[in-house]
């Protein structure tokens, strides 16, 4: 289980990209979201190529199956996808199709088309706990929206009370998790905070960051990408400082896990980092999105106790 002494390798594989920024079936270019199966298949949302690609464990090329027909907003078309999420059980997967300003239902296997499920959206992420729910982050409104399937409304859970930096408001929200409690944790990206809203509240809590924008230990920089582990520390992709910080529960400061060797393509260097995910044996996965590739840091046993 990952907790607050688990340490990760400091140099990254490219698990996915890492051939220059293309259209080739071996290239990615500026890729947000992603999800990590646990078959360590990766799924990403290839965010200038307006497709979803399917990235085999140890293959060298990835696979296309979302997107294939060209930049649009037909059914068959995506503009600007910026998060994915997976159901194998019931066969779908859900993009957040961003410059369509849509949310699009897909067949997993064999769908040449998808459906859109919430119209008119800025969406910038999403996910989706146990029970089915889907939340999704809407940039320009600055607010998370809970859906069940087949709504046409859903419910507004955290936010919506216009931009600013109070504790009921947001500023860009971007990256969401959410916990078996339904809590929503949120990347307030502009706002340079973390925050969580627990389930019915009318405003959230400052978990990280919130000390304007910075790189002291203290501070974050336009954060993404977000984890909570078990024993409840936080992971977060902090983009501006290229670098991904753990911050334990009820602390003031975060720790450094990953980069913080400012920006670059070395193995132990990131690029603006966006999204993150473990795999099921605790291996860390960074969307590193300038370099237009995707990083696995393997857990480090001789460091780990």
């Amino acid at each position: 289980m990952i907790n607050i002494n688990t340490k990760w390798t400091q140099n990254g594989l490219t698990v996915a990209g890492g051939c220059r920024k293309g259209n080739g079936f071996n290239q990615l270019s500026c890729p947000n979201g992603f999800y990590v199966d646990d078959d360590l298949t990766v799924y990403i949302a290839d965010f200038n190529n307006n497709r979803i690609v399917e990235w085999k464990f140890d293959a060298t090329s990835g696979l296309v199956i979302a997107g294939e027909n060209g930049q649009g907003n037909r059914t068959d078309q995506l503009d600007g996808p910026i998060d994915i999420i997976v159901d194998k059980e019931r066969d779908f997967f859900i993009i957040c199709d961003k410059r369509n300003r849509r949310v699009v239902k897909w067949p997993y296997r064999g769908g040449t088309s998808g459906q859109t499920i919430i119209p008119n959206i800025d969406c910038a992420c999403l996910t989706m706990d146990q029970h089915g729910f889907i939340y999704v982050s809407d940039i320009r409104q600055c607010l998370v929206k809970r859906w069940k399937v087949g709504e046409t409304q859903g419910t507004i859970v955290a936010g919506g009370n216009g931009k600013g930096d109070r504790l009921d408001q947001l500023n860009s929200p971007t990256f969401l998790f959410v916990d078996h409690e339904q809590s929503i944790y949120v990347s307030d990206r502009d706002n340079h905070r973390i925050m969580k809203w627990i389930k019915n509240a009318q405003e959230g809590i400052i978990i990280a960051g919130g000390q304007g924008q910075g790189n002291s230990l203290t501070q974050l920089s336009y954060p993404c990408g977000i984890i909570v582990d078990p024993s409840l520390n936080l992971y977060i992709a902090d983009r501006g400082n290229h670098r991904i910080i753990r911050w334990p529960k009820d602390i003031y400061q975060g720790t450094i896990i990953i980069g913080g060797n400012g920006s670059g393509q070395q193995p132990n260097q990131l690029n603006e980092p966006k999204g993150i995910a473990f795999d099921r044996h605790g291996n860390l996965y960074v969307v590193d999105c300038w370099n237009h590739r995707v990083q696995r840091f393997s857990i480090d046993q001789n460091l780990t106790s």
